[in-house]
């Protein structure tokens, strides 16, 4: 009679290759010999020599890394360490069309916790021209041709410039791919729907109130967007 074995006898065999091996390697030798943006890395040869592999290894494992951004080649240089793109690889695959329901849900909430957060950076670095610029923003909301892709465009224009205000790149290059997400959300409303507080009353806010009076604003704004993830 064949003997069964018991759960976990066994420890599973990892399931990486060499280049996985190598990746791994080049990541905590970056990291260990502290590897600052613009410092070249050694050359190919010398790091397939140092880990015992070939050079086609090497050149695989640093080829992921330069994909996820963390290096790339200058001219004359060779390989550097690069300056980190946080949000390269996101960028990449943030598409409406291939990504399912369920991740686009987490993405819009995602968006509107953001677009509640942004009142302390704005009250820090608002200056009288970004409001101006953004009354004239939203100021301008006569619908020309399809209400559905004014609606959108209106949209991004506004809140692009609320991000663009806080001063903070980062945040605002995510808030610019988020933006697909709420126009694909925006697309399956059977009719639009009007916060309770519009983007003309949240601009009067920031000129005269303070800034936990533009986080309530902010709030019943999107009010209904936060009503329907319930």
């Amino acid at each position: 009679m064949t003997k069964k074995l018991p759960n976990n006898e066994l420890e599973r065999i990892a399931n990486t290759t060499m280049a996985d091996v190598v990746e791994i390697r080049l990541r905590e030798y970056l990291k260990t010999s502290a590897f600052k943006p613009g410092d070249a890395l050694p050359k190919e040869i010398e790091l397939a020599n140092s880990l015992g592999v070939s050079r086609n290894v090497v050149r695989e494992a640093l080829s992921r890394l330069r994909m996820l951004g963390m290096v790339e080649t200058k001219k004359k240089r060779g390989m550097v360490l690069a300056r980190p793109d946080i949000l390269g690889s996101f960028e990449r695959v943030l598409d409406p069309a291939i990504i399912d329901e369920h991740t686009l849900r987490d993405l819009f909430e995602l968006r509107l916790t953001l677009e509640v957060g942004l009142a302390d950076l704005l009250y820090l670095r608002k200056t009288a021209k970004d409001i101006a610029e953004l009354e004239q923003i939203a100021k301008s909301q006569k619908v020309t041709g399809d209400k559905q892709t004014f609606r959108i465009q209106h949209e991004i224009a506004f809140h692009g410039k609320l991000y663009q205000m806080t001063g903070n790149d980062t945040m605002s290059r995510f808030q610019s791919m988020l933006l697909p997400v709420f126009g694909y959300l925006v697309t399956l409303e059977k009719k639009p729907i009007i916060g309770k507080v519009s983007h003309l009353d949240l601009v009067k806010i920031l000129k005269e109130g303070t800034k936990e009076e533009f986080r309530q604003g902010m709030l019943q704004h999107l009010e209904h967007h936060f009503k329907k993830i319930q």
